[in-house]
């Protein structure tokens, strides 16, 4: 894996085929890539089933949290959902947000959005919408959204600090967001992270915990609370793949963990003249 550009063609690329993939594969595998699992059915998607708005058409089983079911989303809120992949948790997000709120998907895979679109013309939804385009750029204007939230997305992108810095744009004075991400506690194997598969699996794009939630903090966001954690274990007839039976014991042992994280933080009333958000 080299730059950034490469790493955003190589995500591009394998969630388009993941957009083909059926929900089983994806959920016993990291994120859809890097091969399925004999010995685990679902590494860390959650379970939607139960949430008011599910539909299993958009449910792809690549996500890592429930973060609408934390977002405390309000009737008639603006809603933003990054990576929005075939909708799911945008059509959460609509159950909550009703009639009378918005709901914007942002992704950039074609193969997506397409899926996204098909799924919610079959619903009938008309304040549903799915945008084309780069999370660190959004296509979506300045203090637009009440909430903005995300399902195991910002790991996959280079400059997470960037994405962040959007995120403060686009909500409103006082919006807030919850995001369910991958986090790393210690330091993964040298062929771990640099497997191209673990990448677009959402694990070797993670950073330290302590690192994300200071990019939080520095973009200016306050009330940052961790609203749920959750340890994520990849079974060993994947890290063969990549390590041999010696480096996996000593991968276990090392005391380096992976872990699903949801998120929360606010935009304060006031903010840096200048940026676009007063």
């Amino acid at each position: 894996m080299t730059n950034e550009k490469d790493l955003k063609e190589l995500v591009r690329q394998k969630y388009s085929e993941i957009a083909l993939q059926d929900k089983e594969s994806n959920m016993a595998s990291c994120c859809g890539a890097g091969g399925c699992s004999t010995e685990v059915y679902n590494i860390m998607s959650d379970d939607y089933t139960q949430l008011e708005g599910y539909n299993a058409d958009a449910d792809l089983g690549l996500g890592c949290g429930l973060p609408t079911q934390f977002a405390q989303i309000k009737p008639g809120d603006v809603v933003v959902d990054l990576g929005s992949g075939a909708g799911n948790d945008c059509f959460v997000a609509r159950a909550q947000t009703g009639a009378t709120g918005k709901v914007i998907g942002v992704d950039f895979t074609e193969a997506m959005i397409e899926k996204a679109r098909a799924n919610a013309e079959k619903l009938g939804f008309n304040n549903v919408e799915f945008r084309f385009g780069d999370i660190e750029k959004m296509p979506i204007t300045a203090n637009a959204a009440d909430v903005v939230v995300s399902n195991c997305v910002l790991n996959l992108v280079p400059n997470k600090k960037n994405v962040i810095g959007e995120i403060f744009r686009v909500l409103k004075s006082r919006g807030h967001f919850s995001i369910s991400d991958i986090v790393l506690v210690g330091e993964l194997p040298e062929n771990l992270k640099m497997a191209a598969e673990m990448y677009a699996g959402c694990v070797s794009g993670a950073i330290q915990k302590e690192e994300y939630m200071n990019l939080i903090k520095e973009a200016g966001f306050d009330s940052i609370t961790l609203q749920k954690e959750k340890e994520i274990i990849i079974p060993d007839d994947i890290l063969t793949n990549y390590l041999s039976a010696e480096e996996i014991v000593a991968f276990r042992s090392s005391g380096t963990g992976i872990y699903s994280v949801t998120v929360f933080a606010r935009k304060p009333d006031c903010c840096t003249p200048g940026s676009g958000c007063c």
